[in-house]
Order: structure tokens, then sequence, then C-alpha cells
């Protein structure tokens, strides 16, 4: 009975749900984009304001990543405990509610801290989002629907530039970016309100020994339908429901090695490259060209649309070519086009850097996008999100580090040195999918359940 439930969600036709689904579930992407972006513009400001260094200001990027680390690794194990469903709400309502405060800081400290609280309900997201997309969407469609979720990140990226551009740059500057994070907050609340409608994933109610609300669910998919659906009683809960987050993590260690140590590299290697190039762009480059911090947004602005670009390609090569083609090749690029940025940047042309980190940007984006759905696909259903958790915290790690890393190779040996490191980050990634195209499973157009080891 399970195997034809799962098979029957598989074969479903897209449908209204699946659009609505995706557009509530991505707006976690649009918002950890937002906060990120954000802090990025206005971080000229508030170095300002507050009389900051460099690494000082590299520590409000740097403190997003721990919090993001414990919220995935700790959520995401919640997630399988508890279901996908009470975590995307109860992880939008953190990031709601510490952004708001974050917007009334009144000093230094006090954002650091705020800053952490708001990347725990963000890591948080990353978990319950991706194993909640990769459960609920057909198999044909699995690749590219996860992808375009992402994609949501770069929309986020557009909407914080345009939004410094209107507000940080008009309003006084300590209004401006207290305002932006205040939008922040109010896309959260009104996007918690649809998540409600959003039902429990049929997988993981099968895993909890419940097939008849599985079922529920499914013929509800199947009409496009919304709305909570009446709970019914588990008739026997899972030994893996009952497993701690200890006992589940060394399941994933000993049964599952080698996909848990893609999705870290994975993970680590685009975190480092991609907030390592967000971190030193403002910090270093375009100081060092005399940008303006109130011209940075136009950098982004742009930068985005080549992210849009790229991750709309990598949602249409995972499903055509497949994922072991598109990541490692998405991986390889975004090293070569950190390189032609240092190149650009020798050069001192905010013009040719301009381009170069558009092209930097295209790649790179298509490469995490890639990672994800390429990884999370990966666990069995009763691991999914802790395996994506922890992937996920260990990759925190290389973006914690990178900025703080690249700003003492930067100070003591120059912005080529750094971004030749920068490249070295995403090589990492490109290394860990060698093996897995020549020994791995190919996830284009299978079922969840095939994939499985020993499937």
């Amino acid at each position: 009975m399970h195997r034809a439930l799962t098979e029957r969600l598989d074969q479903l036709r897209w449908n209204r749900f699946h659009s609505v689904v995706s557009v509530a579930l991505g707006i976690g992407w649009l918002l950890d984009a937002f906060e990120v972006t954000i802090v990025n513009n206005v971080i000229g400001v508030l170095k300002g304001l507050w009389h900051l260094s460099n690494v000082q200001a590299s520590w409000i990027l740097s403190v997003w990543f721990l919090g993001l680390m414990v919220g995935a690794a700790v959520f995401g194990y919640l997630a399988d405990r508890y279901g996908r469903k009470r975590l995307f709400l109860l992880t939008l309502t953190l990031y709601g509610v510490f952004t708001l405060l974050t917007a009334f800081s009144p000093n230094y400290a006090v954002m650091l801290v705020l800053r952490l609280a708001t990347a725990i309900g963000v890591g948080a997201e990353y978990a319950a989002i991706n194993a909640a997309i990769a459960e609920f969407v057909p198999a044909r469609h699995r690749g590219k629907t996860n992808a375009t979720v992402m994609n949501f990140w770069s929309l986020g990226s557009i909407f914080a530039a345009v939004a410094t551009l209107v507000l940080v740059n008009r309003l006084p500057p300590d209004l401006g970016w207290r305002v932006v994070f205040g939008f922040g907050a109010l896309i959260a609340a009104s996007t918690v309100v649809l998540r409600r409608y959003i039902p429990e994933s049929p997988r993981w109610l099968i895993e909890q020994g419940r097939p008849d609300a599985a079922q529920a669910v499914i013929e509800s998919i199947a009409r496009g339908g919304f709305g909570p659906l009446r709970d019914t009683v588990p008739a026997a809960p899972s030994a893996g429901r009952r497993q701690g987050f200890f006992a589940k993590s060394r399941t994933l260690v000993v049964d599952h090695p080698g996909r848990l140590a893609l999705g870290c590299l994975l993970d680590f290697s685009e975190a480092a490259g991609y907030y390592g190039l967000f971190a030193f762009l403002p910090l270093f480059i375009l100081p060092a060209l005399h940008v303006r911090p109130g011209f940075f947004p136009v950098f982004y602005l742009i930068g985005n649309v080549g992210a849009l670009i790229g991750g709309i390609a990598a949602a249409y090569l995972l499903d055509r070519i497949g994922r072991r083609l598109t990541v490692p090749a998405f991986y390889l690029l975004a090293a070569v086009g950190v390189l032609v940025l240092a190149a650009s940047a020798s050069r001192g042309q905010w013009d040719a850097v301009l381009a170069a980190f558009t092209i930097a940007n295209l790649f790179a984006t298509g490469a995490w996008i890639s990672g994800y759905p390429t990884f999370s696909e990966l666990f069995p259903t009763e691991l999914r999100s802790t395996g994506i958790g922890l992937s996920v915290a260990f990759g925190r790690i290389g973006a914690f580090a990178a900025p703080l890393v690249l700003t003492l190779v930067a100070t003591a040996a120059g912005m080529t040195a750094a971004l030749t490191l920068l490249a070295a980050f995403w090589l990492i990634g490109f290394a860990a999918m060698i093996p897995w195209y020549f020994h791995g499973v190919e996830g284009r157009h299978a079922t969840l359940e095939e994939l499985l080891p020993g499937a």
C-alpha cells in the first residue's frame, strides 16, 4: 500500500497546489537572500554610524552563519521527528519576530545577538523547505521545482537592492536600514498565513505509520486543494520517529556516509564560495575602486540579474541533462568566474568589475541551486531533514570562516591572493562530484524511493 501511495504522488499532474506550495516555501529563500543582501548593502552605513572596523563589520556577516548552522542542524532533526509542516510554520515565525526586533537595534552588540537569533530561524528553513519540496513534487518535476524554489533567493536579493536604493539611500542613515528590516518582518507575517494551508508531507506521514492520513493528503493534492485536513491517530509510530538527534546523526554517518559527505562538501563549497564573494565585494573590492556605499546596491541589483539567469539555467539542466553533469559544471565555472573577477579588480575599472561580478554570480548561483536538490533527494524520508540539516550546518562553517579568512588574506597578501583562495573554495564542490559522477545514482526523473541504497 505504501508503494502505491508514493507512486500515486509521483504520477500526479502538475496543478494549482504545486504552484502555490512552491511560492509559499520559496519565500523562505527570498527572505534569507533579503537579509544577507540588506546587510551587505548597509554595512557601509553601519560602519560609519557605529564606527566599526573591517573585522567588526565582518562579524555582522559571520554571526549570521553561526545561527544558520545551529538552526539547520537542530531544526532539521525536529522536522524529521515532528513533521515538515510544524517546522516551516515555526521557523518563519522565528525569523519574522527577530528580524523585526533587529530593526530596533540600539547598538552593535545588540544587533549581533538579534542577527544570531534571526539566523537560527532562517537556518531551520533550509532543512524543512528542501525536505518538503522533494517529498511533495512528482519525480519528473522534482529537480527543476526544487531549483525554481531556490531561485527565490535571486528575487530576494533584487528586492533588497531596490529597497536599499529607494529607502536606505533616501532616508536618514539611522532610519533607512531599520525600515527595510521591518519590511522583511512584514513579508514573513503574510507568508505564515499562506503556509498554514499547506498539508503535511505524505511521505513523512507514511513513515510515521499513518497511511490513511497520507492518502487523504494525496487525494487533496490531486484535486489542487488546500486547507487543513482532519488528523488521524497514528497507528504505529516508527522507530525512526523515536530516535534522538545523535541516533539519527549516527545512522547517517554509519549507513549513508557517502551521501552525507557529498552533502557536506557541496554545501561547504558553495557557502564558503558564495558568502565569501558577497562579503569580500563590499569590504575590499568596491572601496578599492572608490565606489560610494550608496552605489553598492546597483552592483547587487545587476549582479543578481545574472544570478537569476544562472538559477534558471540550473533548474532547466537538472532535469534535462541530469545532476551528475550539471552540478560539477557549475562549480567549476564558478571558480573560473572568481578568477575573472580577480583579473578585473586588478585593472581598477568599476564597469569591468561589475561585468565580472555578474558572471561570477551567475555561475555561483547555478552551482548552489543545482547542489541543493542533488543531495536533498539522496537521504531516506525518515532521515531527509536531518541529513539536509547536517549538510547545511557543516556548510555554514565555510560561510562563517570565509569572510574572516579572506579579510586576513587580503590584508596580508592582497586582493588577488584572497580571490584565488575564494576560487579554490568552489573547486571543493567540483572535486566532491567526481566520484559521484562515476559511482553515484542519478536523480533525474527517478522517484525518491528509487534513489534509496539497494533500490
